[in-house]
């Protein structure tokens, strides 16, 4: 984790240092209220987003009591508060956690607890609070500002140091947008290898690796179906329809625990590592 932080602390630093070098000492204050503001308006928006974008609703202790009972003794184990619990209908098999330690919320979708075992469900439950234990939904919102950050100070260089004409105006943008990518090639790779420390951390907490190894098989079998179902039936749909589905998958995929395989460039810039690995080093 202080290896995370530090990565992220010298993306921040030579922003804030290339800013004030560019346009004096003068902009340090408003670059640390700035940032602030805009890692701290990403995480509250983020996290509504999330939940309303899956139609995210409470989950009910009369009708799941093993669920509440395994986060409850998953949360005392990994020292943290136990999490809001919610349920939503995703169309495919998926759970993910939002918030931080004392204020978290784990989401799962009724597909899943219809589709794993109770060893499973458990595996997939650790590995959602190990991420609000080791603070990743936190660490990832930061860093998601911090490339903000980065791209928006390379993007007032590129104006103000130019002769403000319209070429340098779309110079501007594109420099930004180059330079948060690059950013976010880094923030992402973080994420990948944060799925491996909650996967480790849930089979720690589980006893064992194979529970939650499964949980991943039939997830990715279950999105692989989902899809190809959804697929059937959008070609008789809409492109806003279909543009408005595809929205709701981007904003909730990198949260959640699986997600799908995709070709080389794809990899490298998602969030989670290939299933098949994770299988791997869960079953090693």
């Amino acid at each position: 984790m202080a290896v995370v932080g530090a990565i992220l602390a010298t993306f921040y630093l030579v922003a804030v240092a290339v800013a004030m070098a560019a346009f004096g000492q003068g902009v340090l204050p408003i670059a640390i209220a700035g940032s602030v503001l805009l890692v701290g308006v990403q995480y509250k928006v983020g996290k509504w987003m999330a939940l309303r974008s899956v139609g995210a609703e409470d989950l009910s202790e009369q009708r799941y009591p093993h669920i509440h009972q395994m986060v409850e003794e998953h949360s005392q184990e990994m020292g943290i508060t136990k999490p809001e619990l919610k349920i939503a209908r995703m169309g495919v098999p998926n759970a993910f956690a939002v918030g931080r330690k004392g204020a978290g919320i784990v989401v799962v979708s009724e597909e899943l607890i219809q589709l794993l075992d109770r060893d499973e469900l458990e595996g997939v439950l650790a590995h959602e609070l190990a991420h609000i234990a080791n603070r990743d939904v936190v660490t990832m919102q930061l860093g998601q500002g911090i490339a903000s950050i980065v791209g928006i100070v390379a993007q007032y260089i590129v104006l103000f140091t130019g002769d403000n004409d319209l070429a340098d105006f779309f110079l501007a943008i594109v420099v930004g947008t180059l330079v948060q990518f690059l950013v976010m090639i880094f923030v992402l790779a973080i994420s990948r290898y944060r799925e491996y420390v909650a996967d480790a951390d849930a089979k720690r907490a589980i006893g064992s690796g194979d529970p939650l190894a499964r949980a991943l098989e039939k997830i990715h079998q279950g999105n692989q179906q989902a899809s190809e179902s959804s697929r059937t039936a959008r070609r008789g749909r809409s492109r806003d329809s279909r543009r408005r589905d595809a929205n709701i998958d981007q904003q909730v995929s990198a949260l959640c625990i699986s997600s799908p395989d995709r070709g080389f460039l794809q990899k490298i810039i998602s969030t989670h590592p290939p299933m098949e690995k994770r299988v791997q080093r869960l079953r090693s």
